[in-house]
């Protein structure tokens, strides 16, 4: 999924696209174009739809994030998280040696 497409996606849900569906889908079942089981019908496949295209926005951002993030070479946090742990050891293991090279 292109940036473009992202965006415009996010776009129609933020202004509104979702309601107009439901408030034409009310109007639809008002006039008897569609049964109230039918509108109910759409309005619950429009809703997961909305969902769907709500959790693949999220994911295309996080994606985008770090495929960016990855190209700048910037260390993720569990980069980060893996080298304070290899830190915090070899901090541990200098301050044995120290307390060893004293006593002796």
């Amino acid at each position: 999924m292109s940036l473009n497409e992202i965006v415009h996606k996010a776009l129609m849900v933020g202004i509104g696209v979702p309601e107009k569906v439901g408030e034409l889908i009310d109007d639809l079942v008002e006039k008897g174009e569609l049964s109230e089981s039918q509108g109910a019908k759409l309005v619950k496949e429009c809703s997961d739809k909305v969902t769907q295209s709500g959790e693949d926005i999220s994911k295309s951002i996080s994606d985008l994030i770090n495929k960016t993030l990855e190209k700048m070479n910037i260390p993720t946090r569990d980069e980060v998280d893996e080298l304070n742990k290899k830190l915090k050891s070899l901090s541990t293991k200098i301050k044995k040696l120290e307390d060893a090279a004293k006593a002796d």
